[in-house]
């Protein structure tokens, strides 16, 4: 989609626009036309990313930068408006991977969310940025559509993308099968990758969190045990997989501290782009593994296939806004005591 303006062309639609840092407006903007190879879709639920929310309240996330007004938004369900070549019936539910893979490279190339010069919608990463799909109508390649089951909700299925994300997690742990896991980070992320370890047969699940909140939502999904740092202890050297949520640096060093010799943890939030200190005595001394983790590759079908099987996944969601209260739907997933996942009604 062209970069937002303020003017009310013919055929304008509405969007949310985080046009600089805490400055969240609805604007008009010019309804995209689909060339050949590309679906125009009609935008049902958005859910509000952490990413989103960095954008919004700091400008940035890590090393991207706002340097143009940015439609948010890559966790999104909607209907097929338009397909140029007939093969999708307009009303069609769909999901979409938000991800646009860039140049394939030697050693990767089974992994092209890694290659370089990819995209990702929603995401100042690139310029012009990728403007996301907080709006009434979005146009993607065909290639980024996946249809749903008739009988997924288009609220449960904004969960696909941050549940992908989760799934990755646990495809870079090679699996948590019968294994004892700890999940460092009881927020939107957090809470799915416990349900996805659940579902995926783990022996024990047990969530950690400053913050009670997230925690009784922990409990609602039906792990095993919930931790409160800072009241609680965390047992040391008790679990076989750790899925490190938060990127504070002292849950990072936690949860080296709480992976058994020779275990696995794997780093799924992501930290600021400068150096933090970091306890790594236990990585040398026990032989652990510390993997990293962006996004996911092809997991937003096995997401899509949970969720249609599994109405758990929908305690994740706690709020959900017409778009017309945007700013009030930003700054409640802003409150992680009191929200996990917001979704955004985008005016459909």
């Amino acid at each position: 989609m062209a970069r937002p303006a303020r003017r009310t062309p013919a055929g304008a639609m509405k969007a949310i626009v985080i046009e600089r840092k805490l400055e969240l407006a609805e604007i008009e903007v010019a309804t995209p036309e689909p060339l050949p190879g590309q679906v125009r879709l009609r935008m049902a639920y958005g859910g509000i990313c952490g990413s989103d929310l960095h954008y919004y309240q700091d400008g940035a996330i890590g090393a991207y930068v706002l340097r143009e007004p940015l439609v948010p938004g890559h966790e999104l369900s909607g209907t097929v408006d338009l397909d140029p070549a007939g093969e999708l019936e307009p009303g069609t539910p769909v999901t979409i991977h938000p991800a646009t893979f860039g140049t394939p490279e030697v050693g990767i190339e089974d992994r092209p969310h890694l290659w370089p010069d990819g995209a990702y919608l929603g995401s100042a990463s690139t310029w012009p940025h990728t403007q996301g799909g907080m709006s009434e109508y979005l146009v993607v390649a065909k290639g980024m559509v996946r249809t749903l089951p008739e009988s997924l909700p288009l609220r449960r299925a904004a969960l696909a993308e941050p549940l992908a994300v989760g799934l990755h997690a646990l495809e870079l742990a090679g699996g948590v099968r019968g294994k004892r896991v700890l999940v460092s980070g009881s927020g939107a992320i957090g809470l799915l990758t416990a349900a996805a370890a659940l579902a995926a047969g783990a022996a024990e699940v047990v969530t950690t969190d400053v913050l009670p909140g997230p925690l009784r939502r922990a409990r609602e999904l039906g792990v095993h045990g919930m931790i409160q740092v800072g009241t609680d202890e965390l047992p040391s050297m008790a679990y076989d997989v750790v899925f490190e949520c938060t990127a504070v640096p002292a849950a990072i060093s936690a949860a080296l501290d709480a992976a058994r010799r020779g275990g696995i943890v794997v780093q799924v939030g992501i930290p600021p782009n400068e150096p933090r200190a970091v306890n790594l005595a236990p990585l040398i001394a026990r032989e652990l593994q510390l993997r990293g983790t962006l996004r996911f590759n092809n997991e937003l079908d096995h997401a899509i296939r949970l969720l249609d099987q599994d109405a758990r996944f929908e305690a994740v969601i706690t709020h959900e806004y017409p778009a017309e209260r945007s700013v009030e739907a930003f700054r409640t997933a802003a409150d992680s005591d009191a929200s996990g996942k917001v979704l955004l009604a985008l005016w459909h």
